[in-house]
């Protein structure tokens, strides 16, 4: 861009910084207590965990030995992609429920550090829940657990989940039984390939909810790199939406900045059509943890 020239695209200033964050909100059976040095302290239902978290980078609000006086689980890193859970409190159950409104999500300790929720997106879930009407069609890609699933079946929607994992539809339908839940459709694929497919046979949604991962192996162990599908996957979801359709886009890919999703949603959507911003989640000592970006989409 030269020197002195302005440019917005959607909400967002790239020259200036003006970058509008939208929050996760707590809730009864979850909330982010702590953070800081490299690590958030979270209390799901009963359970409390520690987990890294590599945007901490500051001072947290209580001591380690609050911390490990909560605590029940904490995660220790042995590579960069897995580690192992250490039991800090006896007993302490190592799968468990919690609900978020009528939904109920089995929640269990995982190598790669996650426990089946992201709880930030709490902040999509109510978007979900506002915008859904019964009888529209959602499509939900790299749908992991089925959280943003449930809430849009639960809305009315008719709700087409995909993911490349087995075992990840399997934990999202149970989630769906867990909701007293019916009639989700599940897919087994690339989830761009489905996206794909689906532009060709001409079907149409009102709702598209992608949280692709920054990196990862399709069903067959093909390598996937965000960075390197961003724009054909709002290409692809763009022309896969009716009119009046949204399309909500996270990422966590630190290769993937603010600036990238106005570029890539900025040429199928207008400035007035296009949201960006940051995704955080407040916690309980007052810190505020940054939980990646956004794109939402009005068609």
């Amino acid at each position: 861009m030269p020197k002195g020239q302005r440019k917005s695209t959607g909400n967002i200033d790239v020259q200036t910084g003006m970058i509008p964050r939208e929050y996760g909100r707590p809730w009864p059976d979850y909330e982010l207590l702590d953070a800081g040095e490299g690590r958030k302290l979270e209390r799901w239902g009963k359970i409390v965990t520690i987990r890294p978290e590599i945007q901490a980078g500051f001072k947290p609000g209580w001591s380690n030995a609050q911390w490990q006086d909560m605590a029940h689980w904490a995660f220790e890193e042995e590579s960069s992609t897995q580690g192992r859970w250490l039991n800090i409190k006896p007993h302490a159950s190592e799968q468990w429920l919690i609900a978020y409104g009528s939904l109920n999500f089995g929640l269990k300790l995982t190598k790669f550090k996650h426990v089946g929720l992201f709880p930030e997106q709490q902040a999509n879930w109510r978007f979900i829940k506002e915008r859904v009407s019964p009888g529209q069609k959602v499509l939900n890609l790299f749908a992991y657990t089925g959280a943003a699933s449930l809430v849009a079946r639960d809305a009315g929607a008719e709700v087409v989940h995909v993911d490349s994992v087995k075992q990840m539809i399997t934990w999202a339908n149970e989630n769906r039984e867990r909701s007293h839940l019916s009639d989700i459709k599940w897919v087994l694929e690339d989830a761009l390939k489905f996206a794909q497919r689906e532009l060709k046979r001409g079907n149409k949604y009102d709702g598209i909810v992608m949280d692709p991962p920054a990196w990862g192996l399709g069903v067959k162990g093909e390598k996937w790199k965000l960075e390197n599908h961003l724009s054909g996957l709002i290409e692809t979801a763009h022309g896969l939406m009716n009119p009046g359709a949204f399309l909500i886009l996270n990422t966590y890919s630190p290769k993937i900045e603010l600036a990238d999703l106005a570029t890539s949603g900025g040429q199928y959507f207008s400035a007035n059509q296009l949201e960006i911003k940051q995704l955080w989640m407040p916690a309980k000592t007052g810190k505020e943890l940054y939980c990646g970006n956004l794109l939402r989409a009005i068609r």
